[in-house]
């Protein structure tokens, strides 16, 4: 039976205790990963690995035993409970010795999981598992997560106090981040809000989501942006001294003003535009984003971006004059500009 849509979720959640196996097969390593974990947790319990009723082979250790598959499901376990046995890199060479362990398949036996890389509807495995009468296939494909399979993930980790803007916050990130770094920023933002009874804020998102720009660049930039000119020499001083290169310096506030500036251009208003940005902000950042964009305007963005360009193509040049002050100058001009 092939699991899809909806069905796929909620039969990881919830694998049906009787069935023969679960394949499990997709591209992305991670997210099969993922599921697989899932899936076995909710078949033998937080416990079972500790309590041998799992068992783990490769393909590669299948291939040099073809037996060892069948006599694995139907072993018997020193601990009482439901057992699994989990066969982890399978490719359709592999299909005649699944193919005889599941036809000789009795209740009681071991259930089977096994994962794969991307199979076709073609594939051997796929067409053994879809045919058979108590086993299931589900293919993972790279789509973003639906709401209900981040609120589950959410739920897991004990978040369920959740304001609905730090929900939508939670949506957007799931959306730009891997599965696997999904779930430790939420692993993360559980351990940040651990004992607090007070829902999750937009600003507790921020705080654990994962960082794109250093702290020490966006700082020069903020200053720039809100046109505070007399914060700019230390904080560049500081930027040197770390090794910071002036052409870095530049792209970053090119792609900060850029940032802006599709907020500013948006039909819909710069509040609109934040809102629809890749990546997405967060918190106390969308909101000071959001400021800097109404605070300017579209003209004098247009202006700071070609300020910008320039100073990026001299620094590139062969001129000789010195680089990180020229971008310092460049950042002050832009600092008056903007008051």
């Amino acid at each position: 039976m092939k699991l899809t849509g909806s069905a796929a979720p909620a039969y990881f959640a919830k694998p049906d205790p009787k069935a023969t196996g679960l394949l499990i097969y997709g591209q992305d390593a991670m997210r099969v990963a993922l599921r697989r974990q899932e899936v076995i947790a909710a078949l033998i319990g937080p416990e079972g690995e500790a309590e041998m009723r799992l068992t783990r082979m490769s393909g590669a250790d299948l291939r040099k035993d073809p037996a060892l598959l069948l006599d694995a499901l139907k072993a018997q376990g020193f601990f009482p409970g439901p057992r699994v046995v989990f066969l982890e890199e399978a490719t359709d060479g592999l299909a005649p010795a699944v193919t005889a362990a599941l036809k000789d398949w009795r209740p009681g036996d071991a259930q089977l999981v096994v994962t794969a890389a991307g199979l076709t509807s073609k594939s051997a495995l796929v067409k053994l598992f879809d045919a058979h009468p108590s086993a299931r296939s589900a293919g993972l494909y790279d789509d973003p997560p639906s709401r209900d399979e981040i609120e589950a993930t959410l739920t897991r980790a004990g978040l369920t106090q959740i304001a609905p803007p730090a929900m939508t916050d939670l949506l957007a990130l799931a959306r730009e981040l891997d599965p696997g770094d999904f779930r430790q920023t939420v692993e993360k933002i559980a351990l940040y809000k651990y004992r607090d009874p007070a829902p999750l804020t937009p600003e507790d998102v921020a705080a654990c989501a994962p960082a794109t720009v250093e702290a020490e660049v966006d700082d020069v930039l903020n200053a720039v942006a809100e046109g505070r000119g007399a914060a700019i020499g230390p904080l560049m001083r500081r930027l040197e001294g770390q090794g910071v290169l002036p052409v870095t310096l530049c792209i970053g506030a090119m792609r900060h003003f850029r940032t802006l500036h599709a907020a500013s251009s948006d039909p819909g208003g710069p509040s609109a535009g934040v809102q629809r940005m890749r990546p997405p902000v967060f918190g106390p950042r969308r909101d000071r984003i959001l400021r800097q964009a109404e605070g300017w305007g579209l003209k004098r963005l247009e202006e700071a971006l070609s300020l910008l360009v320039e100073t990026d193509l001299t620094l590139r040049s062969t001129s000789k004059a010195p680089a990180m002050a020229l971008m310092e100058r460049a950042l002050i001009r832009l600092a008056m500009m903007k008051r």
